[in-house]
């Protein structure tokens, strides 16, 4: 019997890796060797994870590969061949099924490459453990290996049947304890888009709906908070993603969110109106628009009408109870930094709960990785393989674009800041206007350098439009408070933020909370006072109309804003 181990660098702890599971439960019924999972993370020390992988002292060590973990392993293999030089090392994953060849040459301490899909290979190596005898490698399917001081390749194995794949998780999900839980119900993509890897993919190949259905049954019956479909394009095929849809909808259990990426200019009327009915937070829906500049989108091969896809996102958003996500890339072909700008607002213009602005990475085995001189794309060695360049993209603007990534990031994703942008975006030229220019102040003051906590990047905020005569100091200080309170108790604040009438109503916000008649008609769900202090907040917003806002921190939304209720200052007095 060998021992064979299946090992993964995740990103970060929550994310969970669901090749892993695949590969050890696909080949459950093979009893003749022992298979263990084991997942580790790239913030962690490579002698740590040796280390780990040592006291296990496999006989093989498998590991899931792709471009955020591919450098660490570089590393981490040649200390493994020297503290186990018997142990048998093998790569898997969209980072090597490319050019395999090529990087078995230049990683010495990697024994093979199992290419594509791995279920069956991992299977037929199994196979070949049993029989012992090296010549065997030759006869699976879709594996590089070393023999000697020789690189070979087998052919491709043809695509899997999808219904053999097993449930990946244990049925109590105690191996995915506080970690995202991913699934899928399709592989492949319809799109050859010029940057992505499933461009060289033929086809779409669906998991049948009576393995799907039971499946998602098993989420449903935990209360998993949280299932996220890798599907690269779920909704590709209608009466595959609607049996779905509709099975989630009929069986909601009120707590699991179920994520998709989804292309919606494939959305019809009755899809529309059918997910206008769902509860709000059971969808969260991932759109990828990556450009609006069309002869961006004509050099990527996309086939993507921007206006049709407006209009859907803009139904969507009018439902009030699905979060998107929209994404764009810095880098492409033909999109220099003006365009990217105009871009960008016009995705901002849709105002998704989420705006990815990510840069490009140029994949091997991708259209764009073949064109990169016909591009002029200049990006680094090591992987992710991230653009510094383009023809239409000096570093210089790369740049600029990464600080205004990261200050969507700070204050626009992190939706900690939702009243206070709706007030300020509009007082510039434009969205994008404005966060360049937050961004560049935030270079100037050198920000960039420090780790600011959650009061002081609404500092840095106040710093910046404190001399900007369109903005009414009075206004954006109730804005600011508000958000502050939609997320936490406001405890200590900055003394430009001492704006509001706390002492003119603290003795009636104490005395609301002692009033049964009057707290427990707006919070039920409390048994005692000491029960809704602790979880709620009062505040009473506003000059001459003033208004008071009861906080639940109990209740939150995908984005952690607590639930809130407007309400007359009458409602809250004896």
């Amino acid at each position: 019997m060998k021992k064979v181990i299946l090992a993964a660098l995740n990103a970060k702890y929550i994310h969970s890796n669901l090749a892993l599971r695949y590969l050890s439960r696909f080949q459950n019924n093979n009893q003749k060797h022992h298979v263990e999972t084991m997942e580790f993370t790239i913030n962690q020390r490579l002698d740590f994870i040796a280390e780990e992988l040592f006291r296990k002292q496999p006989d093989v060590v498998l590991f899931s590969c792709y471009i955020w973990n591919v450098e660490m392993l570089r590393q981490l293999c040649p200390i493994l061949k020297k503290i186990m030089p018997d142990c048998v090392i093998g790569f898997g994953g969209p980072e090597v099924s490319y050019e395999s060849e090529t990087f078995l040459r230049e990683n010495p301490a990697v024994d093979f490459v199992m290419r594509g899909e791995g279920e069956l290979v991992f299977t037929k190596y199994l196979e070949h453990l049993d029989a012992g005898n090296p010549a065997t490698l030759g006869e699976i399917e879709s594996l590089t290996y070393r023999q000697g001081d020789e690189i070979f390749s087998t052919p491709q194995m043809h695509p899997m049947d999808l219904a053999l794949l097993p449930f990946p998780y244990e049925d109590d999900f105690s191996d995915v304890q506080n970690q995202i839980i991913y699934y899928e119900s399709s592989r492949g993509c319809p799109y050859h888009c010029g940057y992505c890897l499933s461009s060289v993919e033929n086809g779409v190949r669906f998991v049948p709906l009576d393995k799907v259905l039971p499946d998602l049954q098993k989420f449903l019956g935990k209360n998993v908070p949280q299932v996220k479909f890798i599907d690269r394009t779920f909704n590709c095929k209608k009466s595959h993603a609607m049996a779905i849809w509709k099975y989630l909808h009929e069986h909601d259990n009120g707590v699991t969110n179920f994520h998709f990426e989804i292309t919606a200019d494939l959305i019809d009327q009755e899809t529309i109106d059918f997910l206008k009915t769902v509860r709000k937070g059971l969808f969260q829906f991932e759109i990828g628009v990556q450009s609006t500049n069309p002869q961006t989108i004509r050099a990527i091969n996309r086939n993507v009408d921007f206006a049709a896809l407006s209009e859907i996102v803009q139904q969507i958003k009018d439902g009030g109870n699905i979060h998107q996500h929209l994404d764009l890339i810095a880098g492409l072909p033909y999109e220099d930094y003006d365009s990217f700008g105009r871009s960008f607002n016009d995705v901002y213009a849709l105002h998704p709960e989420q705006l990815q602005l990510g840069f490009l990475k140029v994949l091997k085995g991708s259209m764009l990785h073949q064109k990169q001189k016909e591009f002029e794309i200049v990006y680094h060695d090591t992987a992710p393989y991230e653009v510094l360049t383009t023809h239409e993209l000096p570093y210089a603007d790369t740049l600029r674009l990464k600080y205004v990534e990261e200050m969507v990031e700070t204050y626009y994703n992190s939706g900690r800041f939702l009243h206070t942008l709706a007030y300020l975006v509009p007082l510039y030229e434009s969205p994008f206007a404005f966060f360049e220019a937050l961004s560049q102040f935030w270079v100037s003051e050198n920000y960039h350098y420090l780790g600011l906590s959650k009061i002081g990047l609404f500092d840095v905020l106040w710093r910046f439009v404190e001399q900007n005569p369109k903005v009414d100091k009075r206004k954006l200080q109730w804005e600011m408070k508000f958000d502050i309170a939609l997320h936490e108790k406001p405890k200590k604040l900055p003394a430009w933020l001492a704006v509001t009438n706390e002492e003119q109503w603290h003795d009636k916000v104490f005395a609301f909370y002692g009033n049964p008649a009057l707290w427990q008609k707006c919070l039920p769900h409390y048994k005692s006072n000491k029960e809704a202090i602790r979880q709620t907040h009062l505040e009473v917003f506003g000059d001459e109309k003033q208004k008071a806002v009861l906080f639940d921190y109990g209740k939150r939304d995908l984005l952690g804003n607590a639930e809130y209720k407007i309400m007359k200052t009458a409602e809250i007095q004896v």
